[in-house]
């Protein structure tokens, strides 16, 4: 699922765009993608796209009149930029929208229909559609706020960072960076933790996300960003199963539960332990939403 670094590339790549240009035409090839009735879809035609927001792992598309285009991803979804109205070829495209310079195109793989588009009228809607988690860059958000919002209930590390309500943006490939870097077991429980992995933990969050924001913007800059992946061979645990952990050379491990993976090193993350999986499934189990779409419909307290 894109994340915060994602969603930052394709905001770059699209503020060039789409930005200041006219919206000229919606064509929406799936009638499940489409999740609200009012504002109706077609009230964003002719308007002039004033603003490119994220909301959590959303893409928020401001035209006139104060309308909001909110789209979710989800696993599989993706956004292509095609020659002006392009058409909509294959079962897998689901929306279109169609600009002077160009066509900005939503696919979805697979048979699930996950993604969604949502058409918002602004202020209250949109603040509604937020889960409200933390945003990590914000100047509000020092230690003392991070440590706040994670132990308000004694959640896994894991869990506490993916949950939308706590930190906006993060999501299964980001925590396992994150929690890599800081050094830190993904099933460690908030209220265990010490000053000291606090500061690796914070610092951590923000350095990862910093570093992957500014890697795929500068990619994003150069061609649009049509192979987002959750798997990149830069990264250092995710997605990287039985490969040498690129710090200490050990093995990579894996847990899988529901739609959730974790990868973790054992050596720098847990003490040399290999978590089991059966154990560690039951552990999730009681802290973890059966399916993704269950975790990003949270919302917030």
């Amino acid at each position: 699922m894109p994340e915060l670094p994602d969603i930052s590339a394709y905001i770059a790549a699209l503020e060039p765009r789409i930005l200041g240009q006219v919206l000229e035409r919606v064509r929406l090839q799936s009638v499940f993608l489409l999740r609200t009735v009012d504002p109706p879809l077609a009230s964003a035609e002719g308007k002039t796209v004033h603003a490119l927001r994220r909301i959590g792992k959303r893409i928020a598309i401001g035209v006139e009149g104060d309308i909001w285009l909110v789209i979710h991803l989800m696993i599989a979804g993706r956004l292509h930029w095609k020659p002006a109205r392009a058409k909509l070829a294959g079962r897998n495209a689901l929306l279109a929208l169609d600009f002077s310079a160009g066509t900005l195109t939503l696919t979805e793989a697979g048979s699930k229909r996950r993604a969604s588009l949502h058409v918002l009228r602004g202020g209250n809607d949109l603040q509604d559609i937020d889960p409200g988690g933390l945003e990590i860059f914000s100047p509000l958000t020092g230690l003392d706020a991070f440590r706040s919002a994670l132990t308000e209930e004694n959640r896994t590390l894991k869990r506490a960072l993916t949950d939308p309500r706590i930190v906006s943006g993060i999501g299964n490939a980001y925590s396992d960076e994150i929690l890599h870097a800081a050094r830190l077991s993904p099933i460690a429980l908030t209220h265990k933790l010490k000053p000291e992995e606090w500061k690796r933990l914070f610092a951590a969050t923000r350095e990862t996300l910093a570093v992957w924001v500014e890697r795929l913007s500068t990619e994003a800059g150069k061609k649009f960003p049509e192979g987002v992946t959750a798997f990149r061979p830069e990264m250092a645990v995710h997605g990287r199963f039985g490969k040498p952990c690129p710090r200490c050379g050990s093995p990579v491990q894996r847990i899988r539960y529901a739609d959730n993976e974790t990868n973790y090193c054992a050596p720098c993350q847990t003490g040399g332990k290999v978590l089991a999986d059966r154990s560690l499934s039951r552990l999730l189990g009681a802290d973890w939403p059966r399916t993704l779409e269950e975790l990003e419909a949270l919302k917030r307290r």
